[in-house]
């Protein structure tokens, strides 16, 4: 662990939850369930294609008894309306706004996942596969003293990052974005960019305010750490920094 005060590095007990085996399936699972609870529902309007003055001819008129259009401009070709397979009718089975389209995922599936992926921090070939630069980074997981939390400003933080070396991981992030390829770019979302450092700290002492305009670099409390943000698009192995506070409160709330 680096101690930001003394520039001393001292060894800590993880905690089990570092234990467990990764398990990218149930993790992608997890991802692909919170993903999709966030899926807008949409569908049409109950009543399209019936808001006319359509009726069924009568028997003998000798047309087929489809309900039909009133008025000159249809009578001519006798468009049909309401049922769904005439020209211009609604759809048979639309989409229907009240459809649960979320991917369901058991309870214990949910906590395996979170356990899983925290394991998945500490180990240096999930980390580098998964893209991030590791190469000025000793051993994870990455672990700093409390008064990382009080950092107030950005100069600060890159200096302790550039120190654990973690700050190349951030140049790549910087250096890899790039223009969205189709219609995104005009749909308010142009650029794509790589995710970069995680910092899970245990108290907001003036470190959110001082890492975010870094980027790629995000920063949760230990009750906001779930599989998405520690594995995202579902690839176990973000690279992450941990107070030392967090980490026996993340200790605490998975032990069990």
């Amino acid at each position: 662990m680096n101690r930001l005060n003394e520039g001393e590095e001292r060894k800590v007990d993880l905690p089990s939850v570092f234990q467990w085996d990764v398990r990218p399936d149930i993790i992608k699972k997890a991802v692909l369930s919170a993903q999709s609870s966030r899926i807008q529902p949409k569908g049409t309007n109950p009543r399209a294609g019936m808001e006319t003055t359509a009726e069924t001819p009568e028997k003998g008129s000798g047309q087929t008894r489809v309900r039909r259009i009133k008025g000159r401009r249809y009578q001519a070709a006798g468009r049909g309306a309401w049922a769904p397979f005439t020209y211009g009718g609604r759809r048979a089975h639309p989409s229907k706004s009240e459809e649960d389209r979320g991917e369901g995922i058991n309870k214990k599936e949910k906590n395996l996942a979170t356990r899983s992926a925290i394991s998945a921090t500490k180990d240096m070939e999930t980390v580098s596969s998964r893209g991030h630069n590791v190469d000025g980074i000793e051993s994870l997981p990455l672990v700093v003293d409390d008064d990382f939390e009080g950092l107030k400003k950005t100069r600060e933080v890159k200096e302790v990052m550039e120190e654990l070396g973690v700050w190349e991981d951030v140049k790549r992030v910087k250096e890899g974005r790039k223009i969205r390829a189709g219609k995104g770019k005009s749909r308010g979302r142009p650029y794509k960019k790589k995710v970069g450092p995680l910092l899970v700290v245990s108290e907001d002492k003036g470190i959110f305010r001082a890492s975010r305009n870094i980027p790629g670099v995000d920063v949760v409390l230990p009750d906001q750490v779930n599989t998405e943000i520690l594995a995202p698009g579902g690839v176990p192995g973000r690279l992450t920094i941990w107070t030392e506070s967090a980490m026996e409160e993340i200790g605490r709330r998975f032990s069990s």
